[in-house]
């Protein structure tokens, strides 16, 4: 395991985080063996943990249709165009096991169009990215052509929801310099 911290700022001890937050990490790392850095990183703030583990949870967990597979495709794609090494790392691993598929999230994260995926799911991608970075420029065309490919009104709005909150994700976790979990390397590859 990393002896290199895993924050810029300081972390908090668990067992002295509100009840609430406090059983949310403990149920995590039941389930995962591990905690990731993303909890302890933002449990400095509970106000800020819960807004941003609601919404987060409201995007990525809710019926869609985006499977869940395709939600962290534009999770690591965009991560990666906004140089964010722990979603990058974290948020792949969720991938590979979604996507039961080893290779899909390094191909997402290098480069998602020679990737193994789905014509629509590239168009997909290619709209995430200019959410994530250069929300300005969408325009009437670009929601016609995911239309093009099948997506719905509510397909659209939850691509454009987890690109737009990740790259505020990826912009706190770069700030706080948070170092994503050794185990994340590892996870969905055998």
């Amino acid at each position: 395991m990393s002896e290199t911290p895993i924050s810029r700022f300081p972390v908090p001890e668990i067992a002295g985080l509100p009840d609430d937050i406090r059983t949310r990490i403990l149920a995590v790392q039941e389930k995962s063996g591990f905690v990731p850095n993303v909890f302890l990183v933002l449990a400095r703030r509970p106000d800020e943990f819960r807004a941003f583990f609601a919404y987060h949870d409201a995007l990525m967990d809710k019926p869609s249709g985006l499977s869940k597979a395709e939600r962290e495709m534009i999770v690591v794609a965009t991560s990666n165009a906004n140089q964010c090494q722990y979603c990058v790392v974290a948020h792949g691993a969720i991938l590979r096991i979604r996507a039961k598929n080893p290779l899909v999230a390094d191909q997402v994260a290098i480069n998602y169009r020679k990737a193994d995926i789905s014509t629509r799911q590239k168009a997909m991608l290619d709209f995430a990215m200019k959410v994530s970075l250069e929300a300005y420029r969408v325009g009437d065309a670009d929601i016609e052509a995911l239309k093009a490919h099948g997506f719905s009104d509510e397909d659209v709005w939850d691509i454009t929801a987890v690109a737009s909150f990740f790259a505020m994700s990826n912009r706190l976790a770069n700030v706080t310099s948070m170092r994503p979990n050794d185990e994340f390397y590892m996870m969905g590859r055998a």
